[in-house]
């Protein structure tokens, strides 16, 4: 458990930009290193050991014009081992001798080509010394060229991006079209990035990340791979418990849920609502009224905040923990605002009745029906092992759309909880979820209904890239499989599952190619 930290003493840390360290043929190229640090958490607590990008956690934020090709070299400055606790059990019958410390960067949402995607077993370690299996190239390329969103990037490392996300490696990443600015949206320093963790540390300031799980077994491994994990402290960009001082004003703030495990229900003990513009792929049709914003690991929203009627008030940013909650629970507080700073001029920003132009989904030109299965079992140490459709990371790939077809995949959850599913390459529409009966599902294998299909939320009615998948339901989303061919991977973003074993590879094939220039060959 965390030392007892004061809350909303340090003032929210704003994202700082990187810059291009050049421009070549009017491609900005940057330059980032990960590397390990200290960095101040909270006013109380000693400076915390961290890995980070370009030595800051969260990374630098970027920010890049739409259609502008950007190119980054991610280079690994870590030590050689690492400070979190590593199972090497999990990585078992792979046949490769896995380094330690391996990264690999994901851009999470990016239509990205297959050999910049951070396929996980494209890892490197310091200096590029040591290369998994599917590393392609030292520098990555985005072209930034889909719809405008608020995306971010982490490690993808197989086996390990539970420890190295925890450890810091995040940042987020803003695809940013000129165009919006005919809706008059909150700008410049009114519209803050605010990147959501949860963490636990231990009294002189380290991060604490469990070894085992809770009551191990007597066979199970130490270290072992834990199930799940939740911190019992918040952090937003980086400090535990901010403040952030606003004008009575509207702002716009874009969320990145980048917790391990942690779900968020958010709500603001003013009673006032949340206006959500945007989702994962970026605006939606019309804003949203939210009351309680729900957000899976790895979702995001980007919303307006109206604090006009506030002026001189403090409103706290809350998170739902439900009826049960512990008392001693402190993470149904995330941040404060305090409503403190003079009107610096006339608020002309608004909130347009209409965003964007999003297509109805239809099921005209869908080539596949995917029927996949999230399921639950036991390893031979008696650990629960959650797969995707019964598969391991490790056998045959049964996923192969076509480059651009469109298919629906109807996702039956047969566990007890939500899984938020990440399908890399393509943003998706979700199509409806339906209930079904879970305990007879576990008796028999068979799927009843137990209620009619529902269509998403209004404010998921967008495109998106992480779906909150329910237990005992099934969730279907459709998507188009473009503009690029070859090897990605879609899984759990419970990065606790994600590394143990619900992760699968798929290959997006291009008929028109013969087999030996596909994407999918060495």
């Amino acid at each position: 458990m965390s030392p007892n930290l004061e809350k909303f003493v340090d003032r929210l840390p704003l994202a700082e930009k990187i810059r291009p360290v050049r421009e070549e043929g009017g491609i900005a190229y940057y330059d980032v290193t990960m590397e390990e640090f200290r960095q101040k958490l909270h006013r109380d607590l000693r400076p915390t050991r961290l890995w980070g990008y370009n030595r800051r956690f969260p990374g630098p934020l970027f920010d890049v014009p739409h259609g502008k090709k950007i190119r980054v070299k991610w280079t690994n400055h870590l030590p050689q081992r690492h400070f979190l606790p590593i199972d090497p059990t999990i990585l078992d019958g792979m046949g490769t001798d896995f380094p330690e410390v391996r990264t690999v960067v994901h851009l999470h949402g990016g239509e990205t080509k297959p050999d910049s995607d951070g396929y996980p077993e494209a890892w490197f370690t310091r200096d590029f010394n040591e290369t998994g299996p599917a590393f392609k190239n030292e520098v990555y390329e985005y072209s930034n060229k889909q719809r405008p969103a608020t995306l971010w990037y982490h490690d993808h490392a197989i086996g390990i991006t539970r420890l190295n996300v925890y450890a810091g490696l995040a940042g987020m990443y803003i695809i940013r079209d000129q165009k919006e600015k005919v809706f008059h949206l909150p700008s410049g320093k009114y519209e803050i990035p605010l990147l959501l963790t949860d963490r636990t540390f231990n009294n002189d300031g380290s991060l604490f990340y469990p070894r085992q799980p809770q009551n191990p077994g007597p066979g199970t491994p130490d270290p072992s791979v834990v199930p799940f994990f939740l911190g019992d402290t918040i952090l937003v960009n980086g400090k535990v418990w901010p403040y952030l001082e606003v004008e009575p004003r509207k702002y716009r703030f874009r969320i990145v849920n980048a917790s391990n495990t942690r779900a968020y229900q958010l709500y603001l003990d003013s009673g006032q609502a949340f206006y959500q513009i945007g989702t994962d792929g970026g605006l939606l049709r019309r804003p949203v009224q939210v009351g309680n914003l729900a957000l899976e690991p790895a979702e995001r929203a980007d919303l307006i905040l109206d604090f006009s009627e506030y002026a001189g008030q403090t409103i706290l940013l809350k998170n739902d923990l439900g009826p049960n909650a512990d008392p001693a629970d402190q993470t149904g507080d995330v941040m404060q605002f305090r409503v403190v700073l003079p009107v610096s001029g006339e608020d002309t920003s608004r909130i347009p009745p209409s965003l964007s132009s999003i297509p109805v989904p239809s099921s005209q030109n869908v080539s596949a029906i995917r029927h996949l299965k999230l399921t639950g079992a036991t390893d031979s140490y008696g650990r629960p092992l959650l797969l995707l459709d019964k598969k391991r990371w490790m056998d045959p790939v049964t996923e192969m759309p076509r480059l651009g077809t469109t298919e629906i995949w109807s996702l039956a959850n047969t566990t007890a909880f939500t899984h938020p599913i990440h399908i890399h390459l393509v943003q998706f529409q979700i199509l409806d979820r339906r209930p079904f009966d879970l305990d007879l599902y576990n008796e028999t294998g068979q799927i009843v209904y137990t209620g009619p299909a529902t269509p998403p939320e209004p404010n998921e009615r967008g495109f998106k890239d992480t779906v909150a998948a329910p237990g005992g339901q099934i969730t279907r989303v459709m998507m188009r499989f473009s503009p690029y061919a070859g090897d990605y991977v879609w899984h759990c973003h419970i990065l606790e599952h994600e590394d143990y074993d619900m992760m699968r590879p798929f290959q997006v094939i291009d008929p028109d190619l013969p087999e030996s220039d596909s994407p999918l060959s060495d």
